[in-house]
């Protein structure tokens, strides 16, 4: 989704949602047609429409891995990458991949990087 109704929907959905149910409410406007002009797909609509207040579970754990996460890389100067991190929250009993806590989630998210150890200089001169 582009502009500001992407831009809306991004931030927060309900809010979307909520003036698309409106319109049908108070100006006998189809879901569909709201949907069509907004930008948004039907699918997205009815997705959100039944989505509870409170967060999932899976968001709340989200949160928590996020939390630990930052707390990992901060507690190591900022120079653990996701392989060190994820051995960290093991042994405190998580359940993740290394995969999950480096690009494809949690630190990407975060813009967190590790630092790289300096490279080690060749000596020019040759031994001998």
């Amino acid at each position: 989704m582009h502009g500001p109704v992407g831009e809306v929907a991004e931030r927060d959905p309900a809010v979307l949602v909520g003036l698309i149910s409106d319109q049908r409410t108070e100006h006998s406007v189809p879901h569909s047609v709201c949907c069509r002009a907004l930008g948004v797909s039907e699918a997205w609509f009815y997705k959100w429409r039944r989505r509870p207040a409170e967060p999932t579970k899976r968001e709340v754990r989200r949160a928590k891995l996020e939390e630990r996460i930052v707390h990992f890389f901060t507690a190591s100067g900022q120079t653990y990458g996701s392989p060190r991190i994820t051995l960290d929250l093991w042994a405190e009993g998580w359940q993740v991949s290394v995969n999950t806590v480096a690009e494809v989630e949690v630190m990407a998210d975060l813009g967190l990087q590790g630092r790289k150890p300096p490279r080690r200089r060749r000596s020019t001169d040759p031994a001998g």
